[in-house]
């Protein structure tokens, strides 16, 4: 059925401002009752208290400009997240432009929201200790509620563009670029090369051309490798791995690390940082098939913990001398294959893409504008920190984002 309504075209005109102006004149967003709620929260588990202790000792008593405090500059990188936002310009620009990111930071009309500078400085000064630390906090207020406790584990890795381009490359040894290093070659080979087309016609058929990170470098981001994003793509990247916790979702522990190592080159780390943010190790991990090794089976019975690890297709292999690396193997399979490793299975890769999904695709981090690998870590820590933020806002009020809060601000604002 089509309905007949009249609407009155508007125009365009700035009303003019009354003489007096008051905060409940002001217009509000829908997403002002999510951050008055996460602010709560914040609030009542001590958060302000917390991270200024614990920063305290970056901080001079007396000398310098005027500071930027520790809990404006958490919420600032937490926006990241919560937002959307990918560059720390862009946050610095939202924060000063939204009135309910004003208030969820704590500061009125009349006064100035840090720029990208004084973020980025305070990014710089603050260990990444400090922000493995804040990362633990924030794991403590899930246990706290009955969440993550990290017994049942999967682990996966994505890939994270940097902020470098494959045309600055230097090799290692010549220093040189890639146009100039092949000119050099061309020209020891007896090459004529006259035109760009000549020299792309002999770096064409020459042999054994690559772009190995063991030969080049950027110079504007050293921790940069090449390697092959999600869409087949080769660009310069960092590689992150996650640690989930299965029952919950929550992160238990991220790590960034070179993007052409393997998966079970990077697990230990992963796994040690898990313990380190916990203080306990997990009694079940569950990785997919990049992950199967002897060496992978052996830690996680180190920790004390059942692997679900299944096995790529292989030939079969020859275990003469090595039985204890069959009874892993075995035991391993018998575990993959049973009811409890196929559910184990789904659930993977339920929650493992559900956090990359809301890290990297709606937290707009696929793409980095940071550069150097404990910078990157730095706010992949606190966009961590939101991500388990949202599961607790979930877990207490039905919604974990803003954008979620859409569809429901009435009833969030009676939490």
């Amino acid at each position: 059925m089509l309905y007949n309504v009249s609407i009155v075209m508007g125009r365009r005109r700035q009303k003019p401002m009354p003489a007096v102006l008051t905060a409940e004149d002001l217009p509000t967003a829908p997403t002002v009752p999510f951050f008055k709620r996460l602010n709560q929260l914040l609030e009542d588990a001590g958060f302000e208290s917390f991270v200024e202790e614990l920063c305290q000792p970056f901080y001079a008593q007396r000398m310098g400009r005027p500071s930027l405090p520790p809990g404006v500059y958490f919420r600032l990188l937490l926006l990241g997240f919560l937002m959307g936002l990918d560059s720390e310009r862009r946050i610095a620009l939202m924060a000063c432009d939204s009135l309910s990111l004003r208030a969820f930071l704590g500061y009125g009309l009349h006064e100035r929201t840090p720029d990208h500078s004084t973020l980025s400085r305070t990014r710089r000064l603050l260990s990444l200790e400090v922000h493995e630390q804040v990362f633990s906090w924030v794991l403590e207020r899930l246990r706290e509620a009955g969440l993550a406790e990290g017994n049942n584990l999967t682990v996966d890795a994505t890939t994270l563009q940097a902020n470098a381009a494959l045309k600055t490359l230097r090799h290692k040894q010549t220093q040189q670029g890639y146009r100039a290093f092949v000119r050099s070659l061309a020209e020891a080979a007896g090459e004529t090369v006259e035109s760009e087309e000549d020299l792309n016609r002999f770096d064409k058929k020459r042999k054994g051309k690559s772009l190995s990170n063991a030969e080049w470098e950027s110079p504007t981001d050293p921790d940069a490798r090449v390697a092959k994003m999600k869409d087949g793509s080769t660009k310069m990247a960092y590689k992150a791995e996650h640690a989930v916790d299965l029952d919950s979702g929550a992160l238990v522990g991220i790590t960034v690390q070179e993007a052409d190592q393997g998966d079970t080159k990077t697990l230990p780390e992963t796994l040690e940082a898990v313990q380190d943010a916990q203080g306990s190790s997990p009694e079940t991990v569950v990785l997919d098939r990049g992950y199967h090794s002897d060496e992978t089976l052996e830690r996680i019975e180190a920790e004390g913990a059942d692997s679900y690890v299944p096995e790529p297709k292989r030939k079969p292999r020859n275990w003469a001398g090595k039985p204890e690396r069959q009874r892993r193997h075995e035991e391993n399979e018998k575990r993959v294959a049973s009811e409890a490793g196929r559910e184990y299975s789904k659930q993977r890769t339920e929650k493992v893409e559900r956090s990359m999904a809301h890290m990297y695709a709606t937290g707009a981090m696929r793409r980095l504008w940071l550069r150097g690998k404990e910078n990157v870590r730095k706010r992949l820590l606190i966009h961590a920190c939101g991500f388990n933020l949202g599961v607790l806002m979930r877990s207490l009020t039905g919604t974990g984002t803003p954008r979620g809060l859409q569809g429901m601000p009435a009833d969030l604002a009676k939490c």
